[in-house]
C-alpha cells in the first residue's frame, strides 16, 4: 500500500511538470548560490537572530531540505571542491580527478551548463564561479564574473582587538573588498539577474541561470544599515563556543590557516560576537539581494513555469567550536540551507532525509528532460520531493588527509589521523555536538560499527586514505 501511494505521489508530481513542459517547452530554472552561508542561519528555521524576510517567503513558498550536506574538499579553498562538484556532478574525489581538466570536461560537455545548452536552454551567469573552466565559453551571456572572495586587507584579520580596539569597518568603501568598483558586489548580481531576467523575458527558450553571491564570504562587508542592524553585544554566543579547538593544528585549522586567522587566538565571547554580527548583516543584505531577484522573476510573466533552486557551497563555524572556518566536519561547516520553489513542489514544507547541495545538478537535469549522465553521481531530487523516501548511504565528509567523517540519523563519527583521534556526537540528543562520546565504553560498540561502516565509504568514494592506525579501542 505504501509503495503504492508513493507511486501515485510521484506521478502526480510528474503529471504537473507535464502540464507546465507543455505550457512553455521545458520549465525555466533560477540558481541562486550563496557562499559560506551555514544551514542555520534562516529565520525560517528557527534562527531568532537573523532577518532573512525574502529567504522565508521563498521557505514558505516552496519546499525546504533541512539536512543538506557538502562532502568536504581535497583544498583549503572549500568553495574550489564544492563548486566543481556541482558543476561536473561527480563525487568529491572524482571531482578532483578532472578538476585541472575542467575546461576539457566543459568542451566535451560534461558539465552542467553545457548541458542545459544540449537541451535547448539559453543560459545566463553571474558572480562567482572559483572553477577552472571558463565561465564566459560555459554560459551564452555571462558578466562580472568574480574570484573566490573579494581582496581583503591586514585590517580584516586579527580582530578585534583584546581591548576592543578594531581598526576595521564593515561599511567604509576605504577597504576595497565588496565595495571594489564602487557598487557592492551582492548588489551588481541583483542588477545582472534584472537584466538577465529581464531580456529572458522577450525570448522564447527557456533559461537557465546561475546567480551566485560571494557573500557572506568574509571580508563580510555591508552597508551601515545593515551592520547597525546586529550590535555586537546583542548577539547570542553560540552553545558550542571554544577559546580554542584541541586539535585545531593536528586537522589543518591552526593559526596559519587563513580562515582562523580573521579573530584573535583564544577566542573571546566579544570577538565571536563582533564577527558573528557581521556575518548575520551581510547575510540580511544579501536577503535583501534576493528579493529583488524573486521580484523580477514575478516580472517576466514566466514564474508560474520557473523553478528556483537556493543554496549555499558550504557553511561556515564563525566561533563556533573555536574555529572561524568551513575547513571542518562540524554541521555549522558541513550543513548548509537548501530551498525549492517550483511547479507542483508543496508550499511551506520541510524533508528531513539528507542529501548533497549538489543534488541540485541532476534535479535540473531531469527537469530540463536530459537523461542522466553515466559520469553524474549524485541524485535528482524530484523523487524525493514527491514524496518518496529513497535509500541512501550515510553522508560521508572529507578534508584534505586530515579529517574524515560518517553521518548517520543518530550519530557523527569524525576521524582525525594526524591526531590519532576520533570523535563521536549523537546528533539527536546534542545537535550542537559539544559532547564527545567516543571514549565512553558504553558507545565502544558504536565506535567500531561507525568506523567500519566509514572505511567502507571510503570505497565507494574512491578515497584511498589509511586510517587503519587509528585508535578506535
Amino acid at each position: 500500500m505504501r509503495s503504492r501511494c508513493l507511486l501515485l505521489l510521484t506521478t502526480l508530481l510528474c503529471v504537473t511538470l507535464s502540464d507546465s513542459l507543455q505550457a512553455a517547452e521545458k520549465p525555466n530554472i533560477v540558481f541562486v548560490f550563496a557562499d559560506d552561508q551555514c544551514f542555520d542561519t534562516l529565520a525560517s528555521l528557527g534562527n531568532t537572530e537573523i532577518q532573512t524576510p525574502n529567504l522565508d517567503q521563498l521557505a514558505r513558498r516552496g519546499t525546504t531540505f533541512t539536512h543538506s550536506f557538502n562532502m568536504g574538499s581535497w583544498s583549503g579553498a572549500v568553495c574550489v571542491a564544492s563548486r566543481t562538484m556541482l558543476n561536473t556532478g561527480r563525487y568529491v574525489w572524482n571531482a578532483n580527478a578532472v578538476y585541472n581538466n575542467s575546461e576539457q570536461e566543459r568542451r566535451e560537455g560534461r558539465w552542467w551548463s553545457e548541458m542545459m545548452k544540449s537541451a535547448g536552454y539559453r543560459t545566463y551567469m553571474t558572480g562567482k564561479w572559483h572553477c577552472k573552466a571558463d565561465a564566459k565559453k560555459a554560459f551564452d551571456v555571462a558578466r562580472d564574473v568574480r574570484p573566490g572572495m573579494p581582496s581583503t586587507v591586514p585590517q580584516a584579520y586579527d580582530r578585534p582587538a583584546a581591548d576592543g580596539s578594531d581598526p576595521w569597518s564593515p561599511s567604509d568603501p576605504k577597504f576595497g573588498g565588496f565595495w571594489e568598483g564602487g557598487t557592492h558586489w551582492s548588489e551588481i548580481v541583483a542588477n545582472h539577474a534584472d537584466d538577465f531576467l529581464s531580456e529572458a523575458a522577450s525570448r522564447d527558450e527557456p533559461f537557465f541561470m546561475y546567480l551566485a553571491f560571494n557573500a557572506p564570504h568574509d571580508p563580510r562587508q555591508s552597508p551601515q544599515s545593515y551592520v547597525d542592524r546586529y550590535p555586537a553585544d546583542s548577539i547570542l554566543m553560540p552553545p558550542n563556543f571554544q577559546p580554542l579547538y584541541p586539535f585545531a593544528k593536528e586537522i589543518g585549522c591552526g593559526p596559519t590557516l587563513r580562515d582562523e586567522k580573521l579573530a584573535p587566538f583564544p577566542r573571546t565571547p566579544h570577538s565571536v560576537q563582533v564577527h558573528r554580527g557581521e556575518y548575520y548583516a551581510l547575510i540580511t543584505h544579501t536577503d535583501a539581494m534576493i528579493g529583488r531577484i524573486l521580484e523580477a522573476i514575478e516580472q517576466t510573466g514566466k514564474a508560474e513555469n520557473t523553478w528556483i533552486f537556493f543554496t549555499a557551497d558550504h557553511g561556515l563555524a564563525c566561533g563556533q567550536h573555536g574555529l572561524m572556518g568551513k575547513q571542518n566536519m562540524y554541521d555549522h561547516s558541513v550543513r548548509v540551507p537548501f530551498i525549492v520553489v517550483g511547479p507542483g513542489v508543496k508550499a511551506g514544507e520541510q524533508i528531513h532525509q539528507p542529501i548533497y547541495l549538489q543534488d541540485v545538478m541532476p534535479t535540473t537535469l531531469e527537469l530540463a528532460g536530459v537523461e542522466k549522465p553515466a559520469h553524474v553521481e549524485f541524485q535528482s531530487l524530484l523523487p524525493t520531493l514527491a514524496g518518496e523516501e529513497r535509500p541512501r548511504q550515510p553522508i560521508y565528509g572529507c578534508y584534505l588527509d586530515k579529517q574524515r567523517s560518517i553521518r548517520t540519523d543518530q550519530y557523527k563519527l569524525i576521524a582525525y589521523p594526524n591526531a590519532n583521534v576520533v570523535r563521536l556526537y549523537d546528533l539527536q540528543q546534542d545537535p550542537d555536538e559539544i559532547t564527545d562520546l567516543a571514549g565512553k565504553p558504553a558507545m565502544k560498540t558504536t565506535v567500531h560499527r561507525l568506523f567500519a561502516a566509514l572505511q567502507k565509504l571510503q570505497k565507494s568514494m574512491n578515497d584511498d586514505l589509511d586510517l587503519s592506525h587509528l585508535a578506535v579501542e
